[in-house]
């Protein structure tokens, strides 16, 4: 457990910078130039990753409480409306992009909400109280910045980037909901 604890302080640490010490990250930018920083953010960030992936993997079961019959469909649906988010992100912007701000970070939210539904394990509850909190705290930061004029909100472009979201969202949700979540975290999200 101490492992999964020490993974989610050095994932924080790593993703909240720019919230919690934008002076820091200023004068790293500073120091060793905007692409030095960002070589070494992304390899701060990657072995956090590492050392939470492990942490959470090797933690002891504990259970908590133990979902009802269903949260695991409740889980799998809102999955799918966090996938046609997070597709809608990376796009440029139609009516979802641009009515929900910032699409990444809800999808992010609806992913943690979902999974906390459907695992009563401490190490699960760890992990997704911890991500769903961050998701708030970048929410709160993105709009503080969007007031003061740091960022600016993205432009709508066509509802035809919606239709492509909706489409490859859920065909990602479909592939990770019937194979890949079994592949890579051991767990069939409607095993029967």
């Amino acid at each position: 457990m101490a492992l999964l604890i020490l993974g989610l302080i050095l994932f924080l640490a790593t993703h909240l910078i720019r919230v919690v010490a934008p002076g820091f990250r200023l004068s790293m930018i500073d120091r060793f130039g905007e692409m030095g920083w960002r070589i070494i953010n992304s390899v701060l960030s990657l072995v956090s990753l590492i050392v939470l992936i492990w942490g959470y993997a090797t933690a002891p079961v504990v259970n908590l409480w133990f979902p009802p019959m269903g949260m695991n469909h409740l889980t799998t649906t809102l999955m799918l409306f966090a996938m046609i988010c997070l597709v809608s992100g990376f796009l440029p912007a139609g009516y979802i992009a641009t009515k929900t701000k910032h699409p990444i970070v809800l999808a992010i939210k609806i992913w943690a909400a979902a999974h906390l539904l459907a695992n009563g394990d401490l190490a699960s509850v760890l992990l997704f109280v911890a991500i769903l909190a961050w998701g708030v705290v970048l929410r709160i930061s993105y709009k503080r910045r969007m007031r003061a004029g740091e960022i600016t909100p993205r432009p709508f472009v066509s509802a035809r980037w919606d239709a492509i979201s909706v489409v490859v969202g859920v065909a990602v949700w479909a592939l990770i909901t019937f194979w890949l979540h079994e592949v890579l975290i051991g767990v069939a999200p409607l095993a029967m």
